[in-house]
């Protein structure tokens, strides 16, 4: 059962993480994206204690190479969010979307080269038959780039994104624990330690009425806060147990919780483009779980 770990937090993740971008809807044209991403810290220190508790152990001691890593991860992390945001705001959003959804592949090769996972044959051609059915479900027959600048944009967000998940995998990994749960907790509450105090001072310098507007918030930001630390506890676990790479590829069945939530709670129907594009996405998450 342990070998399966893995996926099973992989998907409580991606499904986590469709609930929460739904719920941040709101809170994100209230206190704009980076207010709306700063109330997950609280969370992760009650997730932290309560591993703390049931464990009955103290707090690890990291070893100097778990800061590089985990600096690595958080900074990456908001660079990844601010390439994404102004790709979106060069008006071709569903094309940057599929350029950024290319993360499987560029995270596959960043934790080859820097933490030695391997790529077997069965995992390169999952994740490429996964990566291949986001495009086709992401991209329209005749659609426009909006040329040069949002493919970069967007390929540049994917390359952040997939560098912050081998960080954070590096960082839990150099821990060195018995615990992959605590391994994986800490690792998670430092990051967004780093996080919070990064975006802080950005806030406090460039919008301090949004730091004011998130203290007036707390109440309707508890449950996207808490499903947004919820979906990057599993990531963190996932990522404790497996390569980057099989996890960012097993994640794009998020694309399929957000179809799903479209089409039985919007009543939007799915073209065959897009059950094209889901079923390369279910052929390559099973192949990937087979390889694994």
């Amino acid at each position: 059962m342990s070998g399966w770990l893995w996926a099973l937090f992989t998907v409580i993740a991606a499904f986590s993480q469709t609930v929460r971008n739904a719920a941040q809807r709101q809170l994100t044209a209230t206190l704009g994206t980076v207010g709306a991403t700063h109330v997950r810290l609280p969370f992760g220190l009650l997730f932290l204690l309560g591993v703390l508790l049931a464990g009955g152990t103290g707090l690890p001691r990291p070893p100097a190479a778990f800061w590089p890593w985990v600096l690595d991860g958080a900074l990456t992390q908001v660079a990844a969010t601010a390439l994404m945001l102004a790709a979106m705001r060069e008006r071709s959003f569903v094309v940057t979307i599929a350029y950024i959804k290319t993360e499987p592949v560029q995270v596959a090769l960043f934790g080859l080269l820097l933490l030695g996972d391997a790529v077997t044959p069965a995992l390169a051609l999952a994740i490429l038959i996964a990566t291949v059915g986001v495009v086709v479900m992401s991209v329209k027959p005749g659609a426009s780039a909006g040329g040069l600048r949002p493919t970069l944009l967007g390929l540049a967000a994917g390359a952040m994104f997939g560098l912050s998940a081998v960080g954070f995998r590096g960082a839990i990994l150099s821990l060195g624990l018995p615990s992959y749960l605590m391994a994986a907790t800490f690792t998670l509450v430092i990051g967004l330690a780093l996080q919070s105090v990064l975006l802080s001072g950005y806030l406090g310098l460039r919008e301090p009425k949004v730091l004011a507007g998130i203290m007036r918030a707390w109440r309707p930001s508890l449950f996207a806060g808490f499903v947004g630390a919820l979906a990057s506890q599993f990531w963190f676990l996932a990522f404790a147990l497996a390569t980057a790479a099989s996890v960012r590829t097993l994640a794009l069945v998020e694309v399929i919780f957000a179809q799903a939530i479209s089409r039985f709670a919007f009543k939007q129907r799915t073209t065959a483009r897009e059950a094209f594009g889901i079923a390369l996405i279910v052929v390559g998450c099973v192949l990937l779980i087979w390889a694994s």
